[in-house]
């Protein structure tokens, strides 16, 4: 029998009607949502991220959304365990957790088991780097990192530099590529997913 707690997961492209989906659901089945989408984490990061308005968020609580500065950057360990948290709190209230998003490393973070590197935030590093970037731009950037660790490289945007900058940060504070410190463990969740695509 399986006693993990239930999450719901709901997947697609950017505008394709997570939100609505997701707050109709949670608004059915008693439920508050968990966004699992990088973008939404920065405060002022409102034009082509498709954030839920103030109204939509009044209809169905929502978590991580604007909670941190654009300067800042949430790793996936910290992300993996904010989400948690808050899938926790919201269990405690006797509703249903919806995780919401469209970044992948970040959902599979939380319902794989992912054990992230645990390797603290080395603030000189990452403002030498973020020089190095804007002397010589974001893909120049990127390009080390395909020199450094190529799996990594292939799975990280070339224009998501906060975590361009976290995987060098890893492999430089580590000596080791940032591709092969990422344990797996079992899911702590009886998933149930719900994709969305766009018709073609």
């Amino acid at each position: 029998m399986n006693h993990k707690p239930n999450l719901i997961l709901i997947v697609g492209p950017t505008a394709v009607g997570k939100t609505e989906v997701s707050i109709q659901l949670a608004e059915r089945f008693n439920g508050e949502i968990v966004s699992a989408d990088s973008r939404l984490f920065y405060r002022g990061m409102d034009i082509g991220t498709a954030k839920p308005t103030s109204e939509e968020q009044a209809r169905v609580p929502h978590h991580l959304i604007d909670i941190a500065n654009p300067d800042e950057i949430l790793s996936l360990a910290v992300f993996q365990q904010k989400a948690r948290e808050a899938i926790a709190d919201i269990r405690t209230r006797n509703k249903l957790p919806f995780l919401v998003g469209g970044t992948g490393q970040y959902i599979r973070a939380v319902t794989q088991g992912w054990v992230p590197p645990k390797v603290k935030p080395n603030e000189q590093l990452r403002d030498e780097l973020t020089k190095q970037k804007d002397e010589n731009g974001i893909y120049w950037l990127h390009e080390n990192l395909k020199r450094l660790d190529p799996a990594a490289a292939e799975k990280i945007d070339p224009r998501n530099v906060r975590r361009t900058i976290r995987a060098l940060e890893v492999i430089m504070t580590t000596g080791k590529k940032f591709s092969e410190q990422r344990g797996q463990g079992e899911s702590p969740y009886r998933l149930i997913t719900i994709g969305l695509t766009r018709p073609r």
